[in-house]
């Protein structure tokens, strides 16, 4: 099977999205199936490695988050040459904006159907851009009618499906999960984190993902005030970087954390990251925006237990005090649970166990599914794909 990934997020940016296509790539491609992945230009390292295409196209920094880059493929002449030059079955769009548009353009000139993944909580993202309830109506609106030009929508969770199915998409959708990467963890990397972060004994509480206000940081900084006024010993860390970062650690410093709290930046070493995780007494992740946590899971495969918020999308793989904790979305509320985990260690860890064995599930498991479904919407597309797919080579020609 000949499979386009298209995305706006790629190595070396390993936010959620980024990690679930890079896993998408190489777990497709360790299966004997063709992948290219269609993205922004990263400095990604030395390429001879992937066992992937990549073909990417001049990008450049977004103002709002310079971590990430977009661009237009379509007027990138060298990207539209090397893309003529390969042949696909069917197209994957991990984003509604550059990547859903350049994916709609591969699916209807090739005849190929085309799947995209809802990832976000856009109307969050645009409601803090533009401080406009009118103007993230109008961009969800434009969201859904791109969703809606697609063969099919994948949900990352049932309660992802029912926030796009809120933002009034009523197309037809499949929840297709995310999965983990199963690693036992590098016990070197343990003893550098420990030591590079002088640990200690104290119980330690991490946070993983962008420092961003919309993650509910300020949740996990009252309730670490909290549990600090009570006596309670502890080191935060939170990993990860933001837009939000500086306004972040100035309320650790207005809430006296700043002896206790760690803040990383962005950690690219997969040891280091598990090592972090597996330092952990608790994963303490009470974002409300987040569509699927992949962190949980990573957490889980570490053997440690995450609090969340009950009814969240992060919560919907939490059996409370067998697997892992809910609370309330209340600063109070927060520090009551995890003041109870601490109180209780051996009680913690056997739900780290817990976690473990019943959270995690596989990339190779995820994928085939992923394939399968594949392959059934292109059986349905394939009298379509082949006209389509002769005016795609006569173009290639042309360009050539």
């Amino acid at each position: 099977m000949r499979v386009a990934l298209v995305t706006e997020t790629f190595l070396p940016v390993v936010d959620g999205v980024g990690r679930v296509v890079v896993a998408y790539a190489e777990t497709l491609a360790k299966m004997g199936h063709e992948v290219t992945v269609s993205a922004p230009l990263y400095n990604t390292g030395h390429r001879g490695g992937l066992p992937f295409e990549l073909v990417d196209y001049t990008g450049f920094r977004v103002p709002t988050a310079p971590q990430y880059k977009t661009g237009s493929p379509i007027l990138c002449d060298h990207y539209r040459r090397r893309m003529a030059m390969l042949d696909f079955d069917i197209v994957h769009a991990h984003s509604p904006f550059v990547a859903g548009r350049e994916a709609l353009r591969i699916s209807r000139e090739r005849g190929i159907p085309l799947v995209a993944t809802f990832h976000s909580k856009f109307y969050d993202d645009f409601l803090k851009i533009t401080k406009s309830e009118t103007l993230a109506n109008i961009v969800v609106s434009n969201i859904v009618s791109f969703f809606e030009r697609c063969a099919e929508v994948w949900a990352v969770s049932a309660s992802s499906g029912e926030v796009l199915r809120g933002y009034g998409y009523h197309g037809p959708m499949q929840v297709m999960t995310n999965g983990t990467t199963l690693r036992p963890g590098n016990p070197q990397a343990l003893a550098r984190a420990r030591d590079r972060y002088q640990l200690g004994d104290v119980p330690v509480l991490l946070f993983v993902g962008q420092i961003n206000w919309k993650k509910n940081i300020l949740r996990i900084l009252e309730a670490a005030a909290l549990l600090r006024q009570s006596g309670t010993g502890f080191h935060l860390i939170l990993v990860g970087q933001g837009s939000d970062e500086d306004k972040i650690r100035q309320k650790i410093n207005d809430l006296g954390l700043e002896t206790v709290t760690i803040l990383t930046g962005h950690v690219a070493s997969t040891d280091d990251l598990d090592a972090l995780y597996k330092a952990a007494t608790l994963f303490v992740f009470p974002s409300l925006y987040d569509t699927f946590s992949l962190v949980v899971r990573e957490a889980a495969a570490m053997g440690t237990p995450s609090v969340v918020v009950a009814d969240s999308c992060a919560a919907e793989d939490i059996r409370d005090h067998y697997n892992g904790f809910l609370c309330a979305d209340d600063s109070a509320d927060l520090a009551r649970v995890i003041q109870d985990a601490l109180d209780d260690p051996e009680g913690t860890r056997l739900m780290g166990a817990n976690a473990q064995a019943s959270i995690p599930v596989t990339w190779d498991a995820v994928m085939r599914d992923v394939v399968s479904r594949y392959g059934e919407l292109i059986v349905s597309h394939h009298p379509m794909r082949r006209s389509a797919s002769r005016r795609r080579r006569e173009n290639g020609k042309r360009l050539r």
